[in-house]
């Protein structure tokens, strides 16, 4: 069975943790309607997408 030679630091271990942390979301406020989305998705409230109207609007 493989076993560590020498303990593992804290700053190595912390240097091989640093992309586990949770990412903030990509929100923005859209132009038109001014509810905020993510970037990269549609508005559900008026069904546009970079400009076009991609869905009908929800009632």
């Amino acid at each position: 069975m493989a076993v560590p030679k020498r303990k593992t630091t804290k700053s190595r271990a912390g240097k091989r943790r640093s992309h586990n942390g949770i990412n903030d979301k990509n929100i923005i406020e859209d132009k038109k309607s001014g509810e905020y989305r993510l970037s990269h998705h549609m508005d559900l409230k008026t069904g546009y997408y970079k400009g076009r109207q991609v869905l009908d609007p929800k009632e």
